[in-house]
């Protein structure tokens, strides 16, 4: 199931904050302070001594995180984060990224051993969750947002939904399923179309195997896939309207997040952002394409799973850790990403 998604928090709100920094400061600070804080499981309380990671102060990397926060469900703050996407901010060379990790990947989670990525946070909270990626993956995060169902619906309904296109098995199946969750808006067609925000959450939510994005994917690699295209569309959609109507998106927004950022550093990243320039967000997903394996039956304990690989068929990490390094450090978006190794390469679009 999809469970929280969003991110680009920090590239949505930018452009609250290239209007309201300058006309109010006072405004946009009430509207920061409606934010849930989380100073205890801030970065700067995980000890990552001893793990071999990288950084650059020119790169900001915020993990988009959550949990399928649902009253009727008695969910508690502990649980699975079956959504995890790193927002980039490259001010290297003025890019913005989305890498996705999927959910079902085999990591060593200290303290635990190998088990699936998205039972980090269930372990140990979010501060394991971040030693778990850095040990993994061998980057330094700087910080983590919080989204979940209530947020992303509230938004895509306050900018009058997202366009997406839908293939005959995505309108299908949310028509006679509860992915929709308002019965009302079980009528998607096939095609191009406006989401309202139960439509575009029931969108992201699917990883059954037989249905199938417009591009072919399926599963979970089509659910992240969906995922980042809608946070996209958010973006978009946002960054055309009227900056009159900014405020009243941030006020519905902000309440329903959490994160260990404080306002002046949300101010800051934002301000960065809009210096930048740029509306193009480019994409990647871990693992990449000839780099892992489904785990087989029983493997790891784990049952359905992600191993990933360095060219073999042995859990290795090594190789997806270099890819996305290389794309959240060094790729200057001027070109399609491509990532070698032993051959093989790797395609990263990007959105505009």
């Amino acid at each position: 199931m999809w469970k929280k998604v969003m991110m680009g928090i920090l590239i949505v709100l930018s452009a609250f904050v290239g209007f309201f920094v300058a006309k109010a400061q006072v405004m946009f600070n009430n509207s920061l302070n409606q934010v849930n804080r989380d100073y205890d499981t801030a970065l700067a309380n995980v000890d990552l001594s001893g793990i071999d990671v990288n950084s650059d102060d020119q790169v900001v990397n915020i993990l988009i995180i959550g949990n399928d926060y649902r009253e009727e469900r008695n969910y508690t703050a502990g649980g699975l984060t079956d959504t995890m996407i790193i927002a980039t901010m490259d001010m290297k060379h003025n890019t913005l990224k989305l890498v996705s990790l999927m959910r079902d990947l085999v990591v060593e989670i200290p303290g635990y051993g190998k088990n699936k990525l998205n039972s980090a946070n269930s372990y140990g909270g979010v501060e394991l969750l971040y030693k778990t990626i850095a040990t993994n993956f061998n980057i330094e995060l700087d910080g983590y947002v919080e989204v979940g169902f209530t947020a992303f619906t509230k938004i895509i309904d306050k900018v009058d939904g997202v366009e997406v296109e839908l293939t005959e098995s995505e309108a299908s199946y949310l028509n006679r399923t509860n992915y929709i969750r308002d019965k009302k808006s079980r009528n998607v067609k096939v095609g191009k179309q406006t989401l309202n925000g139960a439509q575009a959450l029931g969108y992201c939510r699917i990883r059954k195997g037989g249905v199938t994005t417009v591009n072919g994917l399926r599963d979970d690699y089509g659910r992240t896939w969906r995922q980042r295209t809608v946070i996209n569309a958010i973006f978009n959609k946002v960054k055309k309207l009227p900056k009159s109507e900014w405020m009243d998106i941030a006020n519905t927004l902000l309440k329903h997040i959490t994160t260990d950022l404080t306002n002046e550093q949300i101010t800051e990243y934002l301000k960065d952002t809009i210096s930048m320039g740029t509306t193009t967000v480019h994409q990647l997903q871990i693992p990449v394409q000839g780099y892992f394996r489904s785990g087989q039956n029983g493997e790891f304990s784990c049952g359905s799973c992600i191993v990933m690989t360095s060219g073999g068929s042995s859990w290795d990490t090594s190789a997806n850790a270099e890819a996305l390094n290389q794309f959240v450090f060094d790729y200057d978006g001027k070109q399609e990403f491509q990532y070698t190794m032993g051959g093989s390469s790797y395609y990263s679009g990007s959105s505009e």
